[in-house]
């Protein structure tokens, strides 16, 4: 998808919200130092994409309330079981919400991103079901995975299961809280900014 350039006037105007004085000259100057990056943008976006094949079936699944999601720590259920054979086979997964899973929705935890509905499978999900993993949806995780408590996540906190009202860490939060809960045998979690993988499992334990 090509990018739209802007013109030496949008550039004044968006410098003048800022309270910036920039003259016409000096807005095509600062075009002239964005060229390299439009041309670096044009060679990557003229590329082939490489996108590979979704080989286990599924659907878009559902997002859980009340009830069914007492703890706000699954995003979204599925079901999506892999390979009939495996070292995973029979044990179910919860994905964090930044790993990608075809036709699933994905948010990061972020209402901005609501919406977003991938359409490949991440690297790690195909694993998974090769291994004959099912993976049973998509765990909540903080606000663009920025947070190491369980308070930012759209649209809901995640509560920690061995006590309602509290933090079950992040920015893994669901993960960690449904494998505590006992509502996946294992999950998917990941860094992004803060210590994401064990932070979780030090305030929501499993045992």
């Amino acid at each position: 998808m090509a990018i739209q350039r802007p013109t030496a006037e949008q550039l004044q105007e968006l410098a003048g919200r800022l309270h910036i004085s920039l003259t016409t000259a000096q807005a095509e100057e600062y075009l002239a130092v964005m060229q390299a990056n439009f041309d670096a943008y044009d060679l990557i976006d003229s590329l082939p994409d490489d996108i590979p094949e979704v080989r286990y079936p599924r659907t878009a699944g559902y997002r859980p309330t009340g009830e069914e999601n007492p703890l706000n720590a699954w995003y979204y259920k599925t079901e999506v079981k892999g390979a009939a054979t495996g070292a995973l086979a029979g044990r179910t997964i919860a994905l964090k919400d930044n790993v990608s899973l075809a036709g699933v929705p994905m948010m990061n935890g972020a209402s901005t991103l609501e919406g977003f509905v991938p359409s490949y499978d991440a690297t790690v999900a195909t694993r998974l079901l090769d291994a004959g993993a099912t993976i049973l949806g998509k765990a909540t995780c903080e606000h663009f995975c920025l947070s190491g408590g369980s308070h930012t996540s759209d649209p809901a906190p995640v509560h920690n299961p061995h006590r309602h009202g509290y933090s079950s860490g992040g920015s893994s939060s669901g993960s960690a809280a449904l494998v505590a809960a006992g509502e996946v045998d294992m999950a998917i979690a990941a860094i992004r900014a803060v210590p994401s993988v064990s932070l979780p499992p030090s305030v929501v334990p499993t045992a």
